[in-house]
């Protein structure tokens, strides 16, 4: 089939492009860089034409609600009606475990986003995965200070981006469900341990210290919502400590 990514060159963008073509299917990434401009609708039904499914892997840096709830719905609206326009058959996204718990920040933009794509009238699938192994790396970039680094309290069962992109080729390949089982994480851990356990592999001498910090998004981390629940979800294999010091964190 024809699978159209959209962040077809983010992080687990590349991985769903790699596992489709690994399978036979024909891709298309739909990228700036390819001269389509999801958030503007820039060159969208011309990259759309003969896609038979589109998986939305579209990111935004931000912790700001109203920047990323802009940004999602924008994207998504461009998106669905692109699609509707070219008789695509099934439209997923890539959505984050628990959000209900944490409806703030960038995590208001995701909530939103899956609102608007369950009210269209597209066939679709949301597919929910946990935090990424990388996210302790995101984490530590953004809060270290000198020789300390402040971690907010977080419970997860963190996942590798590879086994991301895989779970959305399965689904893509599966047909529209509406909601896909959770994919998490094979060991339930915190973000603090997490970023121990990195610098203890890097050689890195720096001290981590854990912060129960206040606001609905804060909160919702600290809660435990993000882990989702094994009895349900789907189960990835890659460890944290593997995922250290394999070819997919360096990729």
């Amino acid at each position: 089939m024809r699978i159209a990514i959209a962040g077809g060159t983010g992080m687990v963008g590349r991985r769903i492009t790699e596992a489709a073509r690994e399978r036979g299917h024909d891709t298309a990434v739909l990228s700036r860089r390819e001269g389509v401009d999801v958030l503007t609708g820039q060159g969208l039904d011309a990259a759309l034409e003969g896609a038979d499914v589109v998986i939305d892997a579209l990111n935004i840096s931000t912790q700001n609600a109203r920047k990323a709830t802009e940004f999602f719905t924008a994207t998504s609206r461009n998106l669905l009606g692109a699609e509707e326009r070219a008789g695509t058959r099934h439209h997923i996204v890539l959505s984050i475990v628990g959000l209900e718990a944490a409806d703030a920040a960038y995590y208001a933009g995701k909530l939103a986003q899956e609102r608007l794509v369950e009210a269209s009238a597209l066939p679709h699938t949301i597919a929910r995965a946990a935090q990424f192994h990388e996210f302790a790396g995101q984490i530590i970039a953004q809060t270290t200070l000198g020789s300390l680094t402040l971690a907010p309290r977080m419970l997860s069962r963190p996942v590798a981006a590879h086994e991301v992109g895989h779970h959305l080729v399965d689904l893509a390949e599966d047909g529209p469900s509406r909601r896909a089982p959770d994919l998490i994480g094979p060991e339930e851990t915190t973000l603090a341990a997490m970023i121990r356990r990195q610098y203890a592999h890097d050689g890195i001498s720096r001290r981590v210290l854990e912060l129960r910090l206040p606001g609905t998004y804060r909160r919702g981390l600290a809660s435990g919502s993000l882990r989702g629940d094994p009895a349900t979800a789907r189960i990835g294999e890659m460890t944290f400590e593997q995922w250290l010091g394999s070819e997919d964190r360096r990729g």
